[in-house]
C-alpha cells in the first residue's frame, strides 16, 4: 500500500509540476483577472505541448458541485471491485430529498430508478439529491477521500457529511480543491487512468453531456467535444473543462472565492470571468477558428 501511494504521488508530481510555463498566455490571463473583486485561481495545461499557466493554482478553494467528480469516482471504484452493480435498480425514499430543483427530488417515495441514471443525473444535471445518494453508496466522503489520498491528490477532499471534516466544511462547504488538482483529475480520467480504462471512459462520456453549458462551454464551438463540471455557491463560481480541440486537447480550471458579487444572474462577475477565460483560451489555442457564439445565444440561458 505504501509503495502504491508513493507511485501515484510521484506520477502526479511528474505530470503537473514538471511543465513549462506559457508566459504569453500567463500574461493574457493575468490581464483578464485584473480588477476581479474576489480571489481567483486558474490552471491551464496544453496536453499536447505540456505548457501551463498557474495563477493561484495551488490555493485551496471551494469545489461546490465540482466535488461530484470525486463522488462519481468513488462510485466507480466500488462498481469496478464488484461491490455494486452499475445496472442495479434503486428505490427512492423521501428521506433522500435535498430541497431544490433536482429531477430526482421530484420522485415519489418508493419509485424505482437505475443506479446508472442516478449517476448520470449527478454529473449531467448536477442533481444534488442524486449526488448525496451516490456519496453514501460510495462509502461516504471517508472512502472517497481515501481514494484521493491514495492516488496523490493531497488537497481535494469531500467535507460535507464526512466525519472529522466539520471545520473544513464550515470554511469550504461540500468540498475543497485547487485549480491544479481538479484539472489534473479530469486529465487523468481523459487518459483512462482513473479506476480502470473502462471506468474512465464511462465517466468521461457522462462529463461531455453537461446540461449547464452557459458559461465556459458557451465559448467553445458546440461541435467540439468538451468534458466539464461546474460549481457555484454564493461567493464562489467554478468550472473545470477539458477541450478535445482540433490542434490538441487542453484542460483548464477556474475557481473563485470571497466574491463581492453574490448575484445569481448571468452577469455575476464570476460567471463573466468563466466565459472570458474560456473564450480567451479557445482563441489562443485555435487562432484560425472563425467561430463565435451566435447572436442572442444568451436567450437560451
Amino acid at each position: 500500500m505504501k509503495y502504491t501511494v508513493l507511485f501515484w504521488m510521484s506520477l502526479l508530481t511528474f505530470s503537473t509540476y514538471g511543465q513549462k510555463e506559457d508566459k504569453v498566455l500567463t500574461g493574457k490571463l493575468q490581464e483578464t483577472l485584473q480588477g476581479f473583486k474576489g480571489v481567483a485561481g486558474v490552471y491551464v495545461r496544453n496536453l499536447r505541448t505540456g505548457k501551463t499557466v498557474t495563477i493561484n493554482a495551488d490555493t485551496l478553494f471551494p469545489t461546490a458541485s465540482m466535488i461530484k467528480i470525486p463522488i462519481t469516482i468513488g462510485m466507480f471504484d466500488r462498481i469496478d471491485r464488484g461491490e455494486i452493480d452499475y445496472h442495479s435498480t434503486l428505490t427512492y425514499k423521501d428521506s433522500l430529498l435535498y430541497e431544490g430543483e433536482d429531477i430526482l427530488g421530484s420522485f415519489k417515495n418508493g419509485e424505482q430508478i437505475a443506479l446508472s441514471k442516478v449517476m448520470m443525473l449527478m454529473i449531467t444535471t448536477s442533481d444534488n439529491t442524486a449526488s448525496l445518494w451516490c456519496q453514501s453508496l460510495a462509502g461516504t466522503g471517508t472512502a472517497i477521500n481515501a481514494w484521493l489520498e491514495k492516488n496523490g491528490f493531497e488537497n481535494t477532499r469531500v467535507n460535507s457529511r464526512t466525519p472529522g471534516r466539520e471545520a473544513n466544511r464550515t470554511r469550504y462547504g461540500w468540498g475543497q480543491t485547487t485549480p491544479r488538482e481538479m484539472a489534473e483529475l479530469v486529465t487523468r480520467i481523459r487518459e483512462g487512468k482513473v479506476i480502470s480504462p473502462r471506468a474512465s471512459e464511462r465517466i468521461y462520456r457522462n462529463m461531455v453531456r453537461i446540461y449547464w453549458d452557459s458559461e465556459a462551454l458557451s465559448q467553445i464551438p458546440p461541435y467540439v467535444q468538451a468534458a466539464s463540471k461546474q460549481g457555484a455557491v454564493d461567493q464562489s463560481r467554478s468550472e473545470v473543462v477539458l477541450v478535445n480541440a482540433p490542434h490538441g486537447d487542453y484542460v483548464f480550471c477556474v475557481i473563485t472565492k470571497k466574491q463581492e458579487d453574490q448575484s445569481w444572474t448571468p452577469a455575476n462577475e464570476g460567471y463573466v470571468l468563466l466565459r472570458k477565460v474560456s473564450r480567451l483560451l479557445w482563441n489562443y489555442f485555435e487562432p484560425d477558428s472563425q467561430w463565435k457564439p451566435a447572436d442572442k445565444i444568451e436567450d437560451w440561458y
